[in-house]
């Protein structure tokens, strides 16, 4: 009478035992994802731009792996074309931002201190009142120095700081390396491990795909094409480090919201002070007419359908990805976003089918 309840009282124990051996399992596999984290997060930025490379340059990879017939050297080859793009350039562009922008502070202390600007623009009647009323309340000569100093010793910093970024550079090219090499092996690593089905991981992923090639084309090359466009009229105008504004222009265009007006609008008025007529009209219209609408123009042949975000949810995720991530949140943050609204219509359709 007494085995049954023996037997049922091992099976208990046992099914206990395997409880506690789950529930174990469940703590060391959250305790060892979120020690990866940790780990992972300072190289935060060098994983987010050696995927976007890895993803940008794919095609790259596939023709050379097809005529090298080898994907490690396939890989190499693609790291030394895309590394020849991008630090040559880089390298160019940092020498004449430190120069230009040394040179262009120097300029306008000399201008303010020299009294050259209070007599253009004590010689306009109109503005002459304006002008000193704001002059009572504002050392544009202290001001002009203090800046100056601060360019000068923020010169330094940056010079100081460019190992780092080398360093960084090189860690970018080395991942990279093995994204591109190895991206196969990623990718099915990623889908046998992942609790969707085929299909929502093919999905996903082409999301995830679009959302890099949409940013960076999009955002990146249409904002650089804006700032080009507006330090070759500020080049053209004979105004101060034309390069270092046009890269500002750039950045700024990358933020919605905002644009490259916020630097050539109050270099208009400059002029207007100045009393260049012409050239402040000649810059406004630059402006307005051509720096204004190449996001129109260009955005929908590079873009297209691919980014599925509304303009709102797209400021969002940029000025948020940069709050939250740094430079990186510039790609990871509507990726973010995009695999969040992706895993929202998952459940919403899984819900749906119940």
């Amino acid at each position: 009478m007494q085995a049954p309840n023996t037997h049922k009282q091992d099976d208990y124990d046992w099914g206990s035992k395997s409880h506690v051996q789950t529930l174990v399992m469940m703590l060391l596999t959250v305790l060892g994802l979120y020690l990866c984290y940790k780990m992972a997060i300072p190289f935060l930025a060098v994983l987010v731009w050696a995927l976007t490379l890895a993803v940008l340059f794919s095609p790259l990879q596939g023709y050379l792996e097809r005529k090298l017939k080898a994907s490690g050297l396939a890989a190499l080859v693609s790291v030394l074309i895309i590394g020849l793009i991008v630090v040559i350039p880089a390298v160019f562009v940092g020498q004449q931002l430190l120069f230009q922008a040394v040179k262009g502070a120097q300029s306008i202390e000399v201008k303010l201190s020299s009294g050259e600007w209070q007599h253009k623009l004590e010689a306009q009647p109109q503005l002459a009142p304006l002008f000193k009323k704001i002059e009572q309340r504002i050392d544009f000569p202290g001001a002009s120095a203090a800046f100056t100093q601060w360019v000068n010793t923020s010169a330094a910093d940056i010079v100081k700081a460019s190992a780092v970024q080398i360093l960084g550079l090189c860690l970018i090219f080395y991942v990279l390396f093995f994204f591109l090499r190895d991206r196969r092996m990623f990718l099915h690593a990623i889908a046998r491990h992942s609790p969707l089905s085929p299909l929502q991981m093919e999905a996903l992923l082409e999301r995830i795909g679009d959302t890099i090639h949409a940013t960076v084309y999009g955002t990146f090359a249409v904002a650089s094409v804006q700032g080009l466009l507006g330090g070759l009229m500020f080049w053209w105008l004979g105004l101060p480090a034309p390069l270092l504004w046009g890269l500002v222009m750039g950045m700024l265009a990358v933020i919605p919201m905002l644009g490259a007006f916020v630097i050539w609008a109050p270099a208009a008025l400059f002029l207007l002070l100045e009393g260049a007529w012409h050239d402040a009209l000649t810059l406004s219209l630059w402006g307005m007419l051509v720096v204004g609408t190449v996001d129109n123009l260009l955005r929908p042949v590079l873009v297209g359908d691919r980014l599925r975000l509304h303009t709102v949810l797209t400021f969002l995720s940029v000025v948020g990805g940069l709050m939250v991530f740094g430079a990186a949140g510039l790609i990871l943050g509507p990726v973010i976003l995009v695999i969040t609204m992706a895993m929202l219509e998952f459940w919403s359709a899984r819900n749906t089918t119940l």
